[in-house]
């Protein structure tokens, strides 16, 4: 018996309404498996994440455990980001005591046997010369872009090695990003060349520019925190200090950084018995798309600009 064109019709919508659930199940079970069958890596801070994301293009999944404009020092991150870590196929970290906040987390990912990439094991490391953190690592390599080069030489065959990973694909793409990084430094190194020696004095929240004042021939008069930690606080003696060292210096510009709160270095500004720009960097973190320093790269050039323009009105 012919069934009535209503039946029909319903039961027509049903196969294809269940023809169409049947292919959504089927392409998410293939993004699903995609994501699930693609290696891993867990970056902790964003200014390495920017570095590896250049290096392995679409080749693994990229999961960056800081967001823009955080503090390494203190960020913290949640119980799922936790355990992504703890199973990722790589974790890499910029070690040195940067990241306070997370270390156990990295600990944590460690005895459980995660392979690891820590970029500080990799490069030459600098001591802080002053102040509470005296003799011990300086973490802030990446301001010093040649060292940047060293992590990229070192991190470049460990992620070529991952299983799923084409690794001609990581090679061209680090060969491009080192290019890249080679250009920015010799920009750099131009820039500062215009400065008058008299003027390369740097002042800034806290000891962070230690290895851009030592490949770039900068003097680094004092820090408003003197240490490498932002949770680090500055005593009545050391801000008497700074103005005594800005004063007889003479610079005319201090540098805050925009991963922290400028009101000590604009309190230092108004102490000292000369009158003192405070320009801000970015120098501990990249910041979102329209924040200025979106990546490592515009980061480097933003400051070489700052700092030049600052130092030699």
């Amino acid at each position: 018996m012919r069934r009535p064109a209503t039946t029909r019709a319903i039961t027509r919508a049903t196969t294809l309404a269940a023809a169409a659930l049947v292919a959504a199940g089927s392409l998410s079970a293939c993004a699903v498996g995609g994501s699930d069958d693609g290696p891993l890596v867990v970056v902790s801070t964003n200014i390495l994440g920017d570095v590896v994301e250049n290096l392995v293009g679409d080749e693994v999944e990229v999961m960056t455990l800081m967001k823009p404009d955080a503090d390494p020092h203190s960020f913290e991150i949640s119980a799922q980001e936790a355990a992504r870590l703890r199973s990722a196929d790589l974790v890499v970290s910029n070690g040195l005591g940067l990241e306070e906040g997370l270390q156990q987390h990295l600990d944590a990912a460690a005895d459980e046997d995660v392979p690891t990439f820590v970029a500080g094991d990799v490069i030459e490391v600098l001591e802080y010369a002053e102040g509470d953190a005296a003799g011990t690592p300086d973490s802030h390599f990446w301001t010093d872009p040649a060292r940047v080069l060293d992590v990229v030489d070192a991190l470049a065959p460990v992620l070529a090695d991952l299983d799923g990973v084409d690794a001609g694909v990581v090679e061209e793409q680090a060969a491009d990003y080192r290019a890249e990084v080679e250009q920015v430094d010799a920009e750099m190194t131009e820039s500062f060349a215009s400065i008058p020696a008299e003027r390369r004095a740097l002042v800034t929240n806290h000891h962070v520019f230690g290895y851009l004042a030592d490949r770039f021939d900068f003097e680094v008069v004092g820090a408003v925190i003197p240490g490498g930690t932002t949770l680090a606080a500055p005593s009545a003696s050391d801000l008497a200090d700074l103005v005594g060292a800005v004063e007889e210096t003479g610079v005319p510009t201090i540098f805050a950084e925009s991963s922290s709160p400028d009101r000590l270095v604009q309190a230092l500004a108004s102490e000292a018995d000369v009158h003192v720009d405070v320009v801000e960097l970015f120098t501990e973190s990249l910041t979102a798309p329209d924040g200025g320093a979106p990546d490592y790269l515009t980061m480097m050039r933003v400051n070489t600009e700052r700092i030049t323009d600052g130092l030699s009105a």
